[in-house]
């Protein structure tokens, strides 16, 4: 298809539909609000994928209700190269991998836009995450910032987000509560109003766990499971089969809690001690993203979160070259997992974010 120019008609949206009950309301409320609404659906997992067969039915079936046109974009090859090879080769490595953010910028977002100016002419895209988007009037640069519902909050996942993206972005939902969310579901007459909530990651929901995803492409491979001093303590099927922090699921029997702190996958070993070995007062992230503000010359001070349902804490964060940053932690932090993500914020506001580098205390 000839590529269009995109839309000067600020009235039209194009809404990420997954066929769950926020971005259905989220497209009922632009709708509502006069908004010229079109759905998209992307067509992300090869096989039997639950979560997307069923969701492109209920997506198709609430455009149909609305009476708006609904796109399904196949980008299952693009969810393969940036999500389904990254998760793989992350555990695989012995880092564990955070998907959603990766996602939400190479996969959902970016293709979103492009699909919807270049084929639609429409110029902004909206879905139905809990986050809120704001200019700054000094800069004119856009804040990402979290939602009002801090238990629903997304923005830790979208802090890769750049300018170009959050300039054409829409979050319906960002000033309210799920509550509400859902009572509007209802006032709408969605059919989505009692639909249960995803509780996991898309590939768990598929496959059933997040082993038995990495299972398929990870073969078993049995090894050791040490202490710091390198004395064999016990067996594991597989590093892939363990996160950093992990408690549960060692078969160790030892006088005090045993965690997982390390994931060594040159000599396929998993590392164990005790919850003190787990505090790290400070680490380096990579693929560093400064969304809301420009990239500082120096240090600044933030409250950093390094898992989606942690604790924000007070840190330095200093910039380093090469797209990288330095955190400082004002005290020791229990968990910090390489892979996954710190953000860090100023109130309400994402400054920016990062991805956990290997921590040098450990052996991995």
């Amino acid at each position: 298809m000839q590529a269009r120019t995109a839309s000067q008609d600020m009235n039209k949206v194009v809404v990420g539909l997954s066929g769950g009950v926020d971005s259905s309301v989220a497209a009922a409320t632009l709708h509502q609000q006069g908004y010229d609404v079109v759905g998209l659906t992307l067509w992300l997992m090869k096989g039997k994928g639950q979560c997307c067969s069923e969701g492109m039915v209920d997506a198709t079936r609430l455009c149909d209700e609305m009476g708006v046109p609904h796109h399904i974009v196949d980008t299952r090859d693009v969810f393969e190269k940036y999500i389904v090879d990254y998760l793989v080769s992350g555990y695989g490595d012995g880092i564990t991998p955070l998907p959603c953010s990766q996602c939400n910028k190479a996969v959902k977002f970016g293709p979103m836009l492009r699909y919807s100016q270049e084929e639609l002419g429409i110029d902004k895209i909206a879905t139905g995450h809990y986050a809120r988007i704001q200019q700054d009037s000094a800069t004119g640069r856009y804040q990402l910032l979290r939602a009002i519902d801090r238990s629903k909050d997304q923005s830790y996942f979208l802090y890769d987000l750049e300018q170009d993206i959050l300039a054409h972005t829409l979050f319906p939902l960002g000033d309210q509560t799920k509550v509400e969310t859902r009572r509007m579901a209802t006032e709408f007459g969605l059919h989505t109003a009692e639909k249960p909530e995803s509780q996991d990651l898309c590939l768990i929901e598929a496959h059933g766990s997040m082993q038995a995803f990495l299972d398929k492409f990870l073969a078993p491979k049995e090894g050791d499971i040490v202490d710091q001093d390198g004395r064999v303590l016990g067996r594991h099927t597989g590093i892939h089969h363990y996160t950093i922090g992990q408690r549960k699921g060692l078969g160790i029997a030892a006088a005090n809690p045993l965690y997982v702190i390390g994931l060594d996958a040159g000599r396929n070993q998993v590392i164990v001690g005790d919850r003190t070995d787990m505090l790290v007062p400070e680490f380096s992230v990579q693929r560093v993203n400064w969304v809301s503000i420009a990239p500082p010359s120096t240090p600044i001070r933030a409250e950093v979160q390094i898992r989606y349902r942690a604790t924000p804490v007070g840190a330095t964060v200093a910039p380093l070259e090469g797209n990288r940053a330095r955190i400082v932690f004002d005290e020791p932090q229990f968990g910090v997992t390489p892979g996954q993500a710190a953000v860090w914020y100023d109130g309400e506001v994402v400054l920016g974010g990062g991805i956990i580098e290997r921590l040098e205390s450990h052996p991995a």
